[in-house]
């Protein structure tokens, strides 16, 4: 898949993302399309992306929101050591960040997952049934960022 390149201050703009074992492409393309229905432009940076380059492309962007999808069942593994990443760049501290999915290989989300989440620094876990309309509702809540105006409104 093709990222699909925004300038750097755009005030409403995401980066789509997987975690670097999952190669599945459909749940990108549909956040993408859903993103972009409420006004956000995406950078969707396609399957399987290392911590390394999301950690490049966020940096190059400081975008208003990073969203992580995930169906392949390893991110309640993976995802807790990207969170950790993100939050370890300062520009990148303040910035929104969601995962959601299938997190781990039963399709259920025990408690102590969705903690050691946001431990990790998540600012949401979004799964299941509810996790299209906790996306919307997160959107909703989120502030008109501008690149350089820290999050400091957004409650974790």
């Amino acid at each position: 898949m093709y990222p699909h390149r925004q300038p750097p201050d755009s005030p409403r703009h995401a980066v789509l993302t997987t975690i670097a074992s999952d190669s599945h492409t459909w749940n990108l393309l549909f956040l993408q399309l859903l993103l972009e229905e409420q006004g956000w432009e995406v950078t969707n940076l396609g399957a399987c992306v290392p911590v390394d380059v999301l950690i490049e492309e966020v940096s190059a962007r400081t975008p208003g929101l990073v969203v992580v999808s995930t169906v392949n069942g390893h991110g309640a593994e993976e995802a807790p050591g990207l969170a950790r990443a993100v939050r370890a760049v300062p520009a990148l501290a303040g910035v929104p960040l969601v995962v959601g999915g299938k997190l781990d290989t039963s399709g259920t989300l025990a408690p102590e997952v969705h903690t050691a989440l946001t431990d990790a620094g998540f600012d949401a876990v979004l799964t299941g049934p509810n996790a299209v309309p906790g996306l919307l509702a997160l959107l909703d809540a989120l502030p008109q960022h501008r690149p350089g105006k820290p999050h400091a409104d957004v409650v974790r």
